[in-house]
């Protein structure tokens, strides 16, 4: 088994929390919403990311709008819908949740 495949897995798990919570300050342009991710050294490149933006607007958690640009096309700002931010919040909690859990049973053991 490639350790790199599953390191892959694990973080297309977690990426569509990654997006929205980027989202909950404000609307952001895809360049933005990568930029984000890059700087959280989650790798993401934009044929990973337009698909599931697309995903989560067709879902209803987001919404977007164009604006014109002066150096170029136009540009596609999200946001997040109400359900989307209802749908954060409940990610919320299972992330903790699951980031309990998991350091639960990762950690180390100590005997009694």
């Amino acid at each position: 088994m490639k350790i790199e495949n599953t390191k892959a897995q694990m973080r297309k798990g977690v990426l569509e929390y990654c997006i929205l919570s980027i989202l909950k300050d404000g609307e952001a342009y895809t360049s933005d919403i990568l930029k984000n991710l890059k700087d959280a050294k989650m790798l993401v490149v934009e044929g990973t990311i337009y698909p599931l933006l697309s995903r989560l607007k067709n879902a209803g958690l987001l919404i977007y709008r164009w604006e014109e640009s002066t150096g170029g096309p136009p540009r596609k700002y999200y946001d997040l819908t109400e359900t989307g931010k209802l749908f954060l919040n409940e990610l919320n909690t299972t992330w903790s949740n699951l980031q309990r859990a998991v350091n639960k049973v990762t950690s180390e053991k100590t005997t009694k």
